[in-house]
């Protein structure tokens, strides 16, 4: 790249980062004869630089870079969620592995139960968007139930509400969600902390 197309670059970029409320991500890409080419395609293959999408939850700034960011903060907007919460429960659950089984049978980004998915209208648990946005549903709907309790919706979204419910709404003594609550939590305070 030209030393020209790297200054109209930081230019550019710091002209964007100016803006409120930007909300388109752009690809930048110089074609080798001193023309750089401006894109709102970000996902062309001659992309070389990728400015992401500055929007989404002030609460969430390390989003931006995580996989599946758009369908997370449209499903986390859509249940008074925060995206970074969404995140940290995908990358507990699956890994971000969109085919993830467990050996009960949840499937997908959030792991649902085939019950549940059911439940939620969800007819292909492997597809992101359905999985994403039914998982959403489900823990906003338990945040409601457990007056907006993490820990215990947390303990719910892993072990059941009906098990929280059984142990006197605390966290339940299963080894797994024991576990559970506090790696979601901490990863949901590593992605919020993110600059």
């Amino acid at each position: 790249m030209t030393k020209l197309g790297l200054i109209f670059i930081l230019a550019f970029w710091t002209w964007l980062s100016l803006i409120p409320e930007s909300r388109a991500d752009i690809c930048l890409h110089d074609d080798g004869e001193e023309v750089l080419h401006i894109s709102n395609t970000s996902t062309a293959p001659d992309c070389a630089w990728r400015i992401t999408e500055a929007g989404g939850s002030p609460s969430s700034p390390g989003t931006r870079t995580l996989p599946f960011h758009e369908v997370i903060t449209t499903a986390a907007q859509a249940n008074q969620l925060d995206p970074a919460l969404l995140h940290a429960v995908i990358k507990a659950e699956s890994g971000y592995q969109v085919h993830a089984v467990s050996p009960r049978g949840a499937a997908g980004l959030m792991q649902l139960m085939p019950a549940t998915a059911r439940q939620l209208g969800v007819s292909d648990a492997y597809d992101p968007v359905q999985n994403i946005m039914a998982g959403a549903r489900y823990l906003g709907q338990l945040q409601r139930t457990f007056d907006g309790n993490l820990s215990l919706t947390l303990a719910a979204y892993n072990a059941g509400p009906g098990a929280v419910k059984r142990h006197g709404n605390v966290i339940p003594p299963f080894a797994e969600t024991q576990a559970y609550v506090p790696k979601v939590l901490q990863t949901y305070q590593r992605i919020t902390s993110t600059n």
